[in-house]
């Protein structure tokens, strides 16, 4: 008796479960493409606004700190700062949202592997969002999708 019960009363919380599942997997791609733009366009978007509010300071630190190899500070702080300014715009319109996920994706490792690799618990959340992006793009809700449906009309 007493596993019969427990059998129904497992049945009836998987049935509720099955349909909170199902309507989770039902969520179209493109809402979810919306915060994830939103996020890592902040991220870049606050972090090029800081290196503009004292251009000194980031200076300073490009060539004390952060000592990207190969390039000289200052042309490491104007691509940083580029970067930076433009991605997160383009990200928020989902214009080249590829190509966007792909820089950062590129400056995200160059920032893990040689400036700061301790900061990889932040940096893998960056890297997760960026590849979501990469693989699936900006979304229905977005101006590549507009593009693209001019480009081929189906």
């Amino acid at each position: 008796m007493i596993e019969r019960d427990s059998v129904s009363s497992t049945h009836s919380l998987a049935a509720p479960a099955s349909r909170a599942l199902q309507w989770l997997e039902r969520v179209p791609y493109s809402i979810l493409a919306i915060p994830l733009r939103l996020a890592v366009a902040t991220v870049f978007w606050n972090s090029g606004m800081t290196k503009l509010a004292n251009w000194d300071t980031t200076l300073v630190l490009f060539a004390d700190e952060y000592r990207v190899p190969v390039l000289p500070s200052e042309t490491a702080a104007y691509m940083a700062a580029s970067i930076e300014l433009t991605t997160p715009v383009l990200l928020v319109l989902g214009l080249a949202t590829r190509p966007v996920a792909l820089v950062l994706l590129g400056m995200t490792t160059v920032i893990e592997v040689f400036v700061y690799p301790e900061a990889w618990p932040t940096h893998i959340q960056w890297v997760a969002m960026l590849l979501v992006l990469l693989c699936r793009g900006s979304g229905k809700w977005s101006l590549d999708h507009m593009v693209r449906r001019r480009l081929v009309p189906q």
